[in-house]
């Protein structure tokens, strides 16, 4: 049962059926019988885990098992402490409302990629960044999060997923690694 680590590129979809407008994981990887344990949208990048092993995938990605994940943001706007302690509180997104959760400012990562296409810039508009680290994982939630509090997402990328990063395993855009049982089985 393999463990595969692979960084997902913006624009990419996180499946493996062809789709007439986007890249598919299809395109990046040919293992058979292989599935995501958990998806990241179209204009969302970084970190998914592939498996065969349908236990080890519900391990990963039901939100029971609370496995944490940390997300890096680029926000558009300033970061203030009572936009953070809202992020970080149950927030009501009007048809859930999400855990409590870690949200903090940060400095942009030295060792991020550029993003193709970039993200635009705005000279009168300042941009911010954000680690926010969920237990649960709904559609669109970090983007969701940051718009409630009024600091819409221009970026994200999912740096982590339980003990597995992309700064413990670096993987540019595209590229993928799979583990050795050895290395992921006592963290899983």
């Amino acid at each position: 049962m393999p463990l595969i680590l692979f960084n997902k590129p913006y624009g990419v979809m996180s499946q493996f059926t062809s789709h007439a407008q986007h890249q598919s994981l299809a395109d990046y990887l040919s293992l058979p019988d292989i599935y995501p344990a958990g998806r990241l949208d179209t204009d969302s990048e970084g970190l998914m885990l592939l498996t065969d092993d349908g236990r080890l995938q519900h391990a990963i990605s039901h939100p029971g098992n609370k496995k944490e994940k940390i997300y890096l943001v680029q926000v558009e706007g300033k970061v203030e402490a009572k936009k953070l302690m809202q992020l970080r509180e149950p927030l009501n997104l009007g048809d859930f409302t999400t855990r409590s959760c870690k949200a903090n400012q940060i400095e942009m990562p030295n060792w991020l990629w550029d993003r193709n296409p970039p993200i635009r810039t705005r000279l009168q508009t300042p941009t911010s960044w954000l680690a926010i680290t969920l237990t649960e994982g709904k559609n669109r939630q970090v983007r969701r999060m940051t718009a409630a509090v009024g600091l819409p997402t221009l970026r994200l990328i999912r740096y982590a997923i339980g003990p597995f990063s992309l700064l413990s395993h670096p993987l540019l855009p595209g590229e993928w690694r799979e583990l050795d049982p050895e290395e992921w089985q006592a963290d899983v």
